[in-house]
Protein backbone atom coordinates (compact mmCIF):
# COMPACT_ATOMS: atom_id res chain seq x y z
CA UNK A 1 0.00 0.00 0.00
CA UNK A 2 1.28 3.59 -0.81
CA UNK A 3 0.22 6.42 1.24
CA UNK A 4 -0.20 9.90 -0.72
CA UNK A 5 1.34 13.09 0.94
CA UNK A 6 -0.20 16.86 0.15
CA UNK A 7 3.13 18.61 -1.29
CA UNK A 8 3.29 22.38 -2.60
CA UNK A 9 4.14 23.05 -5.81
CA UNK A 10 7.37 25.48 -5.46
CA UNK A 11 9.37 25.30 -8.79
CA UNK A 12 7.90 24.31 -12.23
CA UNK A 13 10.28 22.52 -14.65
CA UNK A 14 10.32 23.56 -18.50
CA UNK A 15 6.58 23.45 -20.04
CA UNK A 16 5.61 22.03 -16.26
CA UNK A 17 5.57 18.08 -17.46
CA UNK A 18 7.53 18.10 -13.80
CA UNK A 19 7.19 19.82 -10.79
CA UNK A 20 9.35 20.59 -7.97
CA UNK A 21 7.24 19.90 -4.30
CA UNK A 22 8.14 20.66 -0.95
CA UNK A 23 6.12 19.64 2.68
CA UNK A 24 7.05 20.77 6.05
CA UNK A 25 10.49 23.57 6.80
CA UNK A 26 13.69 23.27 8.44
CA UNK A 27 15.17 20.34 9.49
CA UNK A 28 11.23 18.10 8.29
CA UNK A 29 11.69 20.13 5.04
CA UNK A 30 10.99 17.38 2.14
CA UNK A 31 11.76 18.44 -1.44
CA UNK A 32 10.62 15.97 -4.12
CA UNK A 33 10.49 16.20 -8.17
CA UNK A 34 7.28 14.87 -9.05
CA UNK A 35 6.20 13.74 -12.53
CA UNK A 36 2.80 15.42 -13.21
CA UNK A 37 1.16 13.80 -16.50
CA UNK A 38 -1.53 13.00 -14.63
CA UNK A 39 -2.56 16.26 -13.50
CA UNK A 40 -0.98 18.82 -15.88
CA UNK A 41 1.10 21.39 -15.05
CA UNK A 42 0.08 23.37 -12.27
CA UNK A 43 0.91 26.91 -10.64
CA UNK A 44 3.59 27.82 -8.03
CA UNK A 45 1.50 27.49 -4.59
CA UNK A 46 -0.81 24.75 -6.12
CA UNK A 47 -1.06 21.24 -3.63
CA UNK A 48 -1.01 17.99 -4.92
CA UNK A 49 -1.30 14.43 -3.40
CA UNK A 50 2.32 12.81 -4.46
CA UNK A 51 2.72 9.45 -4.79
CA UNK A 52 6.21 7.23 -6.06
CA UNK A 53 7.65 10.56 -7.62
CA UNK A 54 4.21 11.35 -9.39
CA UNK A 55 0.85 13.80 -8.88
CA UNK A 56 -2.14 12.04 -8.42
CA UNK A 57 -4.68 14.85 -7.71
CA UNK A 58 -5.13 18.50 -7.30
CA UNK A 59 -6.11 19.25 -4.10
CA UNK A 60 -8.47 22.59 -2.88
CA UNK A 61 -8.62 23.73 0.45
CA UNK A 62 -10.97 22.16 2.23
CA UNK A 63 -9.09 18.34 1.05
CA UNK A 64 -5.88 19.77 2.33
CA UNK A 65 -7.39 20.44 5.43
CA UNK A 66 -8.81 16.92 5.76
CA UNK A 67 -5.46 15.13 5.13
CA UNK A 68 -3.81 17.35 6.82
CA UNK A 69 -6.20 16.33 10.32
CA UNK A 70 -5.94 12.81 9.70
CA UNK A 71 -2.22 12.59 9.34
CA UNK A 72 -1.23 14.70 12.71
CA UNK A 73 -3.83 12.35 14.00
CA UNK A 74 -1.97 9.46 13.08
CA UNK A 75 1.35 11.51 14.18
CA UNK A 76 -0.66 12.36 17.82
CA UNK A 77 -1.43 8.43 17.95
CA UNK A 78 2.03 7.40 17.37
CA UNK A 79 3.24 9.46 20.07
CA UNK A 80 0.57 9.16 22.52
CA UNK A 81 -0.86 12.41 22.55
CA UNK A 82 -3.77 11.32 20.27
CA UNK A 83 -7.31 13.11 21.56
CA UNK A 84 -10.23 12.18 19.74
CA UNK A 85 -11.95 15.20 20.14
CA UNK A 86 -9.28 17.34 18.17
CA UNK A 87 -9.32 15.48 15.11
CA UNK A 88 -12.10 14.64 12.43
CA UNK A 89 -14.27 17.73 13.33
CA UNK A 90 -16.08 16.50 9.70
CA UNK A 91 -16.84 13.16 11.11
CA UNK A 92 -18.92 14.23 14.54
Amino acid sequence: MCLSIPMQVVEVEGDGEFAWVERGAGDQLRRERLNMMLVGPQPLGTWVLASLGLAKEVLDEESLKLIEDALQALADSLTGDYRPADHFADLA
